[in-house]
């Protein structure tokens, strides 16, 4: 391995959702986009202070579950130390008797619709989690593409701090929900993904790419947390 590699810690486990088929495709990713990956599963002892302590980035796709003290500290206090934090999915359901959790993330699992297709809509094309995502556009249109994407998955609707930024929504009874946001701990920094709930629903080419966006910003330690753009999609 590489010195200059960074190292993440995946954690699957917990009830309801198939975590032993969906990490094994997010472990694709993030090495495809140059991670070396610890996996581990249906192990909360993997947040003690010492064994996060060779960890760069946490990615996370559990279900459900209760931190004790030392577990919650050890992951809470070493993400606010200057690392990085990814959830994925019902890491949005998981650990919810821990506020510092909850309030590290930026929301919690709410309700869901079932399981259909849904547009989701990127919000800020110039972020670096999104940046490097296309839109598609139409003949004579070109100069506005349009940042819309397909998903069949379960559509999360979550209560959250208006003060994350929401990089992507949807929309379900007219009202808009988001599906990713972005949001500092500390000194680091936390992406969170609502999309995911089955291994097709990763697989998707638009998971995929806001995945890896999402994990290769929050591991990124030598950029700040960005400021919100000003002036987004600016129609010329």
């Amino acid at each position: 391995m590489s010195d200059s590699m960074k190292r993440v810690l995946l954690l699957g486990g917990g009830g309801c959702h198939d975590y032993k088929a969906c990490c094994p495709v997010l472990q694709n990713y993030l090495e495809a986009a140059g991670f070396k990956v610890d996996y581990v599963a249906n192990d909360l002892d993997c947040f003690l202070a010492p064994r996060m302590a060779a960890y760069d980035l946490a990615v996370i796709y559990h279900t459900g579950g209760e931190l004790n003290v030392e577990q919650k500290r050890g992951l809470v206090e070493w993400v606010a130390s200057g690392k990085g934090y990814v959830g994925v999915h019902a890491a949005g359901d998981s650990f919810g008797s821990s506020p510092e959790y909850v309030a590290m993330i930026g929301g919690f699992f709410k309700a869901h619709p079932f399981t259909r297709e849904y547009i989701v809509t990127l919000n800020d094309n110039t972020h670096p989690v999104t940046r490097e995502i296309k839109g598609y556009v139409v003949k004579d249109w070109e100069k506005w593409p349009v940042f819309e994407y397909k998903v069949t998955d379960e559509q999360y609707l979550l209560d959250y701090d208006p003060r994350v930024q929401v990089l992507a929504s949807t929309t379900f009874r007219g009202r808009l929900w988001p599906v990713a946001w972005v949001k500092p701990w500390g000194k680091g920094k936390v992406f969170y993904l609502a999309l995911g709930h089955d291994v097709d629903g990763c697989r998707n080419p638009f998971f995929q790419a806001i995945f890896t966006g999402g994990a290769v910003w929050a591991a990124d330690a030598s950029t700040p947390y960005p400021a919100p753009a000003t002036n987004l999609f600016a129609i010329s």
